[in-house]
């Protein structure tokens, strides 16, 4: 039995360095085949004497039953964020504080691409990984253990050829390279699966499954950047750790590189600028750190970021393209938009056809023309918009654009009002308005009527069925069946989906009407509020509407002058009339009665909507701003000057996790 033992032990240990060799420093000492053979002769071993399976052993990066939640994990030193440069001056600025800082005219930094991925904690005991988490919110992550094994970069053991502390704690960055991300979205098209939208979210969604055997299908990479607590073992620099690190057999980026004073900041950062396209991974900026652990010391940190880094934010993806149109988009509310339609151009992964011009005084800011060459972005790398012409590329066919005084829709008159950037058509029956009133009145998070798509709802108007939301109460089987391409089934469908939308919400019927600045949330807000009486609500003044709890001065005008026109009372008491009615919103437990949150930094689990409804749902209160009246702050990464205020006044200060754990009791 100890010759099969050590048989396992060393085919692990082989496995190991093999892997090291291939995944980490490049240089396989191996063929693929005589690999293959030696992780075939271990899994033989292993279902013999299932026994001797070591925990560390390479057949068990994927094998552990899925979850049903992830544990919290706290980390020793805390998982800082870094503070942004986003220009040169900034960058400048950081220089001149490091000097000041250290009393050092020519300060030595190092520069690492920062990658655009999810960023983890690894944790290694005498060499053997034994936990992983997520950053959580710097203090407290989520333990990912498993999933972080299926990375096949990540050693399991590391390389004992050097000298090893007895724990090291690194970070690092997850991501999905540009090439295997496109690889995966065609096998799942392929499998006929939805494909995901960029690497980022994959990396992130992919290693917050609960079944680790869905994150080892998945190509993700590791590269390690930081140190966090460390027993037995001393470095003089970054450069040193980084060096160390390779060592070890943890993956490093190979672009890092070291420099002295600003000069280096400037030349490095705009290397990586103009080299952006030519890596294999997205990264979203440039990270700067002193490189001295000891002046890292001297220097020390905010609450929030160290004083000694910086990550310099990379300018968004651009492209040039073409504008060979500009139409008017006509919102519910009348609103104006033009809109430039463009030869399709592919912008940080996205091929683009259509960018906002936001308004005439935008448009004539830029000097914007049909047929004009443009430079075009993604504004937070989502949202495409024009960010100036090329003019060196104008000819005399150029003309100047102006928002037409007729609303493309129904040929009524455009008006601007002079406290607004927008135009606005001012035709409440106009057929682009209504037609967005009712595809808002009818969906999901409103009335929740299935089956009337935009087609429907576009030939109901067109055949003047409906003229205003109220009209859908109206409707009969045998008017929709006639419909084109319309049965009396699908017909009888939407009218029972009609009917069956009659016992609602307040708050639904709120966020169905539209009105200005007025969302799911607020409307749960004025419910809660006005327990569930819409005339009192229609009948409150703009005194009593600025009392309540995120409810401000525009908001409150919002809703006076919506309530103040008669045409919309017409239409809610069409609607009441026709048979919809209120059903008492329902506290579903009083566990957070009257309790008081207040939210801060970025949410991984929900976003802030579903958070601030499933506080009002189990009787909690929502403000915007810490007092002593405050009950617990909410935080996720990155908290702001909220998190600070409630450290001094010893407000109760909870994650996603304790949260979750408080809605779960």
């Amino acid at each position: 039995m100890k010759d099969i033992e050590k048989k396992i032990n060393d085919l692990v240990e082989t496995i190991h360095m093999h892997n090291i060799h291939y995944y980490v420093y490049d240089n396989p000492t191996i063929s693929d085949y005589e690999y293959d053979i030696l992780v075939k002769q271990l899994e033989s071993l292993e279902k013999q004497f299932p026994n001797l399976i070591l925990k560390n052993s390479p057949t068990q990066r994927v094998g552990a039953k899925p979850l049903s939640n992830f544990k919290q994990v706290k980390h020793r030193i805390p998982m800082l964020s870094l503070s942004n440069a986003m220009d040169e001056d900034e960058l400048k600025s950081f220089d001149k504080q490091m000097i000041k800082g250290l009393n050092n005219d020519n300060i030595e930094y190092i520069g690492e691409p920062k990658l655009d991925g999810l960023a983890v904690e690894l944790i290694y005991e005498n060499g053997f990984f034994v936990k992983g988490s997520t950053r959580g919110n710097g203090l407290i992550g989520e333990d990912i253990t498993d999933n972080l094994k299926t990375i096949k970069n990540i050693p399991l053991k590391l390389n004992m050829n050097f000298e090893i502390p007895k724990i090291l704690e690194v970070r690092g960055e997850v991501f999905i390279n540009h090439k295997n991300f496109i690889n995966l979205n065609k096998s799942r098209l392929a499998a006929g699966k939805s494909i995901f939208a960029n690497p980022r979210n994959c990396a992130a969604g992919s290693l917050r499954q609960l079944d680790s055997a869905i994150t080892a299908k998945r190509p993700l990479e590791i590269y390690c950047y930081g140190l966090g607590y460390i027993e037995q073992k001393n470095f003089k620099s970054q450069n040193e750790f980084l060096k160390i690190l390779f060592n070890w057999g943890l993956p490093v980026n190979s672009e890092a590189q070291v420099g002295k004073g600003f000069k280096f900041l400037k030349k490095y950062f705009n290397h990586i600028q103009s080299n952006r396209d030519n890596l294999e991974y997205d990264i979203d900026g440039v990270v700067f750190k002193v490189n001295s652990f000891d002046s890292q010391k001297i220097l020390g940190a905010r609450s929030k970021s160290p004083r000694w880094a910086i990550a310099a934010k990379l300018k968004s993806v651009q492209s040039t393209t073409i504008i060979d149109d500009i139409i008017i988009s006509v919102g519910r509310t009348g609103a104006i938009t033009p809109v430039a339609k463009l030869k399709p151009v592919n912008v940080g992964g996205v091929t683009v056809s259509n960018a906002t011009l936001h308004n005439q005084d935008e448009i004539d800011k830029k000097d914007i023309r049909i047929g004009d060459t443009v430079l075009i972005q993604r504004a937070g790398d989502v949202i495409p918009e024009v960010v100036k012409v090329i003019k060196e590329k104008r000819t005399l066919i150029q003309k100047r654009y102006i928002i037409p005084d007729e609303c493309p829709s129904c040929q009524s008159k455009i008006q601007k009002l002079d406290d607004e950037a927008k135009a606005r058509c001012i035709n409440y029956s106009c057929y682009a308005q209504l037609e967005g009133r009712i595809t808002h009145f009818v969906s999901k998070n409103c009335m929740d009527i299935d089956g009337l798509g935009n087609k429907i709802i576009l030939l109901l108007i067109k055949n003047k069925l409906i003229t205003n939301v109220s009209d859908l109460y109206k409707l009969k089987e045998s008017q929709i069946s006639t419909l084109d391409r319309m049965g009396t089934k699908s017909a009888m469908n939407i009218i029972n989906a009609i009917n069956g939308s009659k016992k609602t919400t307040m708050s639904r019927f709120l966020n169905a009407l539209g009105i200005r600045n007025v969302g799911e949330h607020l409307s749960k807000t004025l419910e809660t509020y006005f327990n569930g009486d819409i005339e009192r609500l229609i009948c409150s003044d703009y005194q009593q509407l600025i009392q309540i709890n995120e409810i401000g001065e525009i908001v409150a005008q919002s809703i006076i002058d919506f309530f103040q026109d008669s045409d919309n009372i017409d239409i809610i008491n069409s609607c009441f009339e026709l048979g919809v009615n209120f059903i008492k919103p329902e506290i579903k437990s009083g566990l957070l009665l009257d309790k008081i949150f207040v939210l801060s930094g970025t949410l991984n689990s929900f976003t802030r909507n579903e958070v601030k409804n499933i506080i009002i749902d189990n009787g909690g209160k929502i403000s915007t701003s810490v007092s002593t009246k405050t009950d617990f702050l909410l935080i996720g990464s990155n908290p702001g000057s909220k998190y600070i205020k409630a450290q001094k006044l010893n407000t109760k200060i909870i994650d996603e996790n304790f949260f979750k754990e408080m809605i779960d009791e």
